[in-house]
């Protein structure tokens, strides 16, 4: 059995509408979910497939960390997709740093962000001082350098080309645009 706790506003998200994305996850995961509301501790006891429960704790923790459940939940899709934090604090040195840093991983109306998401194909998160990502191993590796890169003051222009060129070679693509028309 593991324990994942989870932030209060987000434990309503892990149970559901009337209970539904707690048996979801309890029914594809192979699991039985033990949710403690109060402490926003989750119990994550495998009932069924081994490898599917091993899945569980990162489901959670996924939503927990501001994934709506069907991107969570989409872990299970196959075996190699993965769950990544990036934690923005390590890269900051007080509260106005952490707020300008996430501005920068955000962009302007989410822009940036979006982009990652785009771009990489992973699915981009980010609630309180992380940055989630959901993907491939390749999708994930490449957010990571791109908020890397963010985090340590590249300029937004730079990093929207090295997104544009890694997108080209997970998909073999043409560029989406002309140049930094973003």
């Amino acid at each position: 059995m593991q324990h994942v706790k989870v932030p209060q506003d987000r434990i309503g998200v892990v149970i559901g509408d009337g209970g539904s994305t707690m048996r979801e996850i309890e029914s594809r995961a192979e699991v039985r979910l033990d949710i403690d509301s109060e402490s926003g501790s989750v119990a994550v006891d495998t009932v069924g497939d081994p490898v599917k429960g091993m899945v569980a704790p990162d489901i959670v923790r996924a939503i927990g960390r501001g994934f709506k459940p069907e991107a969570a939940l989409s872990l299970l899709d196959n075996d190699m997709r993965m769950f990544d934090l990036i934690d923005i604090a390590q890269a900051t040195r007080n509260k106005n740093d952490m707020k300008r840093q996430k501005g920068r991983l955000i962009g302007e109306n989410g822009r940036t962000r979006e982009l990652m998401e785009e771009l990489s194909g992973a699915h981009v998160v980010i609630y309180g001082s992380t940055l989630g990502v959901i993907g491939q191993p390749e999708e994930v590796e490449t957010v990571r350098r791109a908020a890397g890169m963010i985090l340590d003051g590249a300029p937004h222009g730079a990093v929207y080309s090295f997104l544009e060129r890694k997108h080209n070679e997970l998909t073999g693509g043409p560029q989406l645009s002309g140049g930094n028309d973003f």
